[in-house]
């Protein structure tokens, strides 16, 4: 029998629907797995910008809510010998620096005697070079930053040349005369625009959440088993409805012969006990 029999076109009908199936749903599944590691990616990048107070106060632990959220707020810049270098900023191919302010947030109210100030990036340059910090901003600037949580771990800082490897709030704090955000802010525009001929500073790429949507990868896979057993399975059966119909025809059941056989067995045991005729006429005489 062929593959093309009709006695199979219907589990050919049966493994397409049920392939069919686990295939679209496997695909659907990996479509959603996507989605939410694009989601996890895109963070608050593309959410519209917020005022400062909404998302993030003085004294409030950084969360992953505000990582990467636009906030607008308005403030003073301290003073320029208050600024730090921050060094090994990579842009455009290039190592660079970062140049870190602190400003003081307007409205802000600090829980100590210090007033609340967020450090923000004003921009980046190849090279620092000698001599005084460029000078801050005066007067009140209203700012749009994209907020960044602080850098863990890293080497100490320089307090000479007021440089650092990364922006760790906790080391600046006892630098500072001020109580800071736990966040950063990467400033995107400014008003007034800033004239220290900084070029801005690009924003990290985020960090995709390892386990984001890992439910749904594993859904798919899933989906994808159910379609491969249902191969193998379609595959087993029409064999066994191909070798059952080899020989043109029906074959006849093996039972009924061997139950002939030991019937006439039995019938032969029996009539081997049998006495013979001849042997009971000798004994009687």
């Amino acid at each position: 029998m062929g593959w093309l029999s009709p006695r199979l076109w219907g589990l050919h009908a049966l493994v397409v629907a049920a392939v069919a199936f686990t295939v679209s749903l496997g695909l659907w599944q990996m479509g959603v797995y996507d989605d939410r590691r694009a989601e996890a990616g895109v963070s608050q990048q593309d959410a519209p910008a917020k005022p400062l107070s909404e998302v993030l106060e003085p004294d409030d632990p950084f969360t992953t809510s505000a990582g990467y959220q636009h906030v607008t707020f308005s403030g003073t810049y301290g003073p320029a010998d208050e600024q730090v270098w921050v060094y090994g900023r990579e842009q455009d191919g290039h190592n660079g620096y970062w140049l870190v302010a602190p400003v003081v947030v307007d409205g802000a109210e600090s829980t100590s005697d210090r007033p609340a100030a967020m450090l923000v990036v004003r921009g980046w340059r190849p090279e620092i070079g000698a001599g005084a910090f460029p000078a801050v901003p005066t007067g009140t600037v209203a700012i749009e930053a994209v907020l960044q949580p602080g850098d863990a771990r890293g080497g100490a800082f320089d307090e000479d040349t007021r440089t650092l490897d990364g922006v760790r709030i906790p080391r600046l704090v006892n630098a500072m005369p001020y109580d800071l955000y736990g966040g950063y802010g990467i400033v995107t525009t400014q008003d007034p625009a800033d004239t220290a001929g900084l070029t801005p500073a690009e924003i990290p790429p985020p960090v995709v959440d390892s386990t984001a949507g890992i439910r749904n990868l594993f859904y798919a896979i899933e989906w994808w088993i159910f379609g491969a057993f249902a191969i193998f399975m379609w595959w087993r059966m029409c064999q066994d409805v191909r070798r059952s119909g080899r020989g043109g025809g029906p074959q006849p059941s093996r039972v009924p012969a061997a139950k002939r056989a030991a019937h006439e067995a039995a019938r032969a045991r029996a009539a081997g006990r049998q006495p013979d005729p001849r042997e009971d006429t000798s004994s009687v005489r």
